[in-house]
């Protein structure tokens, strides 16, 4: 489920290139709605009121996958501008 009241900031420039591969690529869906997950998951693991109840690695573990997500999508988007 979408968190509408915290949008996905990195990428919201290029919100409506996102919604069209969305639409274009069962792929980039896939990939976006997991980035969207973790993203929110971390989120909710930095901002929990007992963070100390978290193991960093699980914490480090979130941050590496999102950002390998991150990377992705921007490949996707990057090679989107050049066709």
């Amino acid at each position: 489920m979408k968190n509408s009241s915290r949008p996905y900031r990195k990428f919201l420039p290029q919100q409506k290139k996102i919604e069209e591969l969305e639409k274009s690529s069962s792929r980039f869906r896939r990939i976006y709605s997991e980035y969207e997950l973790m993203s929110d998951e971390l989120w909710n693991l930095e901002t929990s009121d007992s963070p100390e109840n978290i193991p960093d690695d699980f914490i480090n573990a979130i941050k590496l996958q999102t950002t390998y997500l991150e990377d992705e999508i921007q490949d996707w988007l990057i090679q989107d501008k050049e066709s």
